[in-house]
């Protein structure tokens, strides 16, 4: 039996902290309770990442973060590119992200690229599985992602300053300043990231020849090349302010400004030189919320108005082998979206809670290509210039006759543009079936619509504006516990789903040389997601802290064949793992903390079919990072020194095909924090 070091060294970690004495009492946990949960939560199927969780690595986005810290499945295209997620077996599309109420994602592609969100903007996250995200909008047929932004807590003046470098000629810098007293809490985050990142591979889709002396071959090897025109330069800047009465009444104010510029690297099968190509994509996006909320004993009013502009540059150059290098695309996409939303909730006693919300979101969308040419001199822009309302209404009723019993009903309607939803019902149960153990059992059903994008209807060439909206039933069932005292705390959580979704819209090739999207499949998602995470306190001034997520996900496609060739009836999807799984320890000692972080992805297949005689099925494989931080503490200032060593056995692999991964790196920070 051939078993890797990368596949049991979680079991190692654990193993050592569990038979590991307690001999002090350095550190002390909050004791574990379960009368007076959030009525709020009732039922809801939900990952919370707190804020240590978040700034584990402070160069991590939000691809990072849920990566190593849940079940989800990040698709990554190459390091610093798109990174899309795969929620319960869905498409990235059937991921609805908010930040700070307002969905941000693209509604040209209906996704979100995750690799833009840099995890230092981000004061809280949270996942809502499945049925749950009902709770938050329509659409989110895999689940949501909640991202927000918080008031620093500041007192007085302070500033926060991290340099860092690391492989490939990376630096990344990160500079916070915040103001806060009774009343107001402001703060400007910068975060500026550049590398030429050119690691080395060794390139699985290309052989060398090896010759004897005669000139025959005697023997092939794969060669080891650079990753070539992948540079990128990110920058983000992200303004707070916050303002609160003292009498119930909270204003808040964000914006945040991204400007980035990728290349987007040559494929592992291009054999071109790489001063013949410029594959490059630049981006600058503006996001503002504006929020006011007035706080009773019994009741709340909330109400955010927002706005988003997104300029999007694609362009890609080839050399004609003279030194002229000549556009072949030139695609421009200015995107405005203006949001509004207004929420109201009521409790009655202790045992209800009433809510209602109204959320729009107007979308202007110009897309075009300007690189073809009809005759000498004219151009013809292809695209198309389209705008689009989508509204979104709920009313829930949540009520608990008892102490250890919940039941919640949410009723949702969404249109968009003219064209309404049926209605959505989510219904929701949890009860306490043991208070020793806080054991808790969740069940919930709910349907969901999911609209088509406008690059499905309107792209061209291929939009299909005759496609008919996603639809589907999911249910959810689960059991969580939590126990311990304020020596360690234990809990976790085991989750049935199943997922029938109908209308599926995939995009295939036509007769005329390119693809348009149809609804042709039926796709049934079910499985098992596994939480567990732990605090210990072992010895004197050492604490403990585990996470894990395991997730098993067939994502089956149960369709009518789209031809007689068609045999992706009965496979799993493409680029979905059918097994994910993770693991987080920590160990913090004095001022010292040590962090080791570990992921596995199951094989994935590339086509719907499955078949591996083309293009085969990407391998497996088990990622681990490890970091050393130290905290200094001076008279003027705080220092902070933190290493880490990402992909620490140096595994080879990818996430998308003939996209390769970096091998071992690593990076080096430096924090300064004085003290006015």
């Amino acid at each position: 039996m051939n078993i890797k070091l990368t596949n049991i060294l979680p079991l190692i970690v654990l193993a050592i902290i569990v038979q590991s004495p307690c001999w002090g009492q350095e550190y002390t946990i909050p004791e574990v309770t379960v009368i007076g949960r959030p009525m709020k939560e009732i039922g809801v199927q939900e990952t919370r990442f707190d804020s240590l969780m978040l700034k584990q690595n402070i160069a991590n986005s939000m691809a990072d973060i849920l990566t190593f810290n849940s079940s989800i499945f990040v698709k990554n295209h190459g390091r610093a590119t798109l990174s899309t997620v795969s929620f319960r077996g869905t498409s990235p599309s059937h991921t609805q992200v908010t930040w700070n109420g307002m969905k941000v994602n693209n509604p040209m592609l209906g996704m979100t690229d995750f690799s833009t969100i840099p995890a230092y903007f981000i004061d809280d996250a949270s996942l809502l599985h499945g049925t749950s995200s009902v709770n938050e909008s329509g659409g989110g047929l895999g689940g949501a992602v909640k991202l927000s932004t918080q008031p620093a807590n500041a007192k007085g003046f302070g500033i926060q300053y991290i340099q860092g470098a690391g492989s490939f000629k990376t630096f990344d810098e990160f500079l916070r300043l915040t103001y806060g007293n009774k009343r107001w809490q402001i703060s400007t985050r910068a975060v500026y990231a550049s590398s030429p990142n050119n690691y080395k591979y060794k390139n699985r889709d290309k052989k060398e020849n090896i010759y004897d002396q005669d000139m025959n071959i005697i023997g092939q090897y794969h060669p080891t090349e650079r990753n070539r025109s992948g540079a990128f330069k990110d920058m983000h800047i992200l303004q707070e302010i916050y303002y609160n009465s003292l009498r119930g009444d909270r204003l808040g104010f964000n914006a945040w400004f991204t400007c980035s510029n990728r290349e987007l690297a040559m494929l592992t099968t291009d054999y071109g030189e790489e001063q013949d190509f410029d594959n490059r994509q630049r981006e600058h996006t503006f996001r503002t919320v504006l929020s006011w909320d007035h706080l009773r004993s019994k009741w709340k009013i909330s109400a955010k108005t927002g706005y988003i502009y997104s300029w999007v540059a694609y362009d890609y150059k080839r050399g004609l082998g003279n030194g002229i290098m000549v556009h072949m695309t030139r695609s421009r996409s200015d995107i405005h979206t203006i949001y509004g939303d207004l929420n109201g909730e009521y409790y009655l006693g202790r045992k209800w809670l009433f809510s209602a919300n109204i959320t729009a979101h107007q979308h202007f969308v110009t897309s075009k290509d300007k690189n073809i040419i009809l005759q000498e001199g004219d151009r013809a822009i292809v695209g198309y210039n389209k705008g689009r309302v989508e509204l979104s209404t709920a009313i829930s009723v949540k009520y608990r006759p008892t102490e250890h019993i919940g039941l919640s009903a949410v009723v949702r309607e969404e249109m968009f543009g003219t064209e309404w939803t049926p209605t959505i019902p989510a219904l929701f149960i949890d009860a306490v079936i043991s208070e020793k153990g806080n054991i808790i059992v969740k069940g919930s059903i709910s349907r969901n619509y999911r609209f088509p994008s406008l690059n499905d209807m309107y792209f061209l060439p291929g939009g299909n504006p005759d496609l008919k909206r996603e639809q589907g039933w999911s249910y959810d069932a689960g059991v969580s516990f939590a126990l311990g005292n304020n020596r360690f705390k234990v809990s976790g959580s085991a989750t049935w789903f199943d997922s029938h979704i109908n209308d599926w819209i995939i995009w295939l090739p036509t007769t005329k040389g390119f693809f348009s999207p149809r609804n042709i499949k039926e796709v049934h998602s079910y499985g098992v997601e596994l939480q567990a995470s732990s605090d210990i306190v072992v010895a004197r001034k050492w604490l403990f802290a585990l996470n894990g997520n395991f997730s098993w996900t067939p994502s089956i496609n149960q369709g009518d064949p789209y031809s007689p060739a068609d045999q992706s009836v009965g496979k799993q999807l493409p680029y979905v793992p059918e097994y994910s799984a993770t693991f987080t320890g920590k160990a913090t000692w004095h001022k010292w903390s040590l962090l080791y972080q570990w992921c596995h992805y199951s094989e994935r297949y590339t086509m719907s079919s499955n078949d591996i005689s083309l293009t085969g099925k990407l391998p497996k494989y088990y990622m681990s990072n490890i970091s050393l931080e130290k905290l200094l503490d001076f008279k003027p200032m705080e220092l902070s020194l933190k290493g880490i060593v990402n992909n620490l056995f140096n595994e080879e692999y990818l996430s998308v095909l003939s996209r390769p991964m970096p091998g071992i790196h690593f990076e080096l920070f430096i924090g300064i924090t004085p003290k006015w």
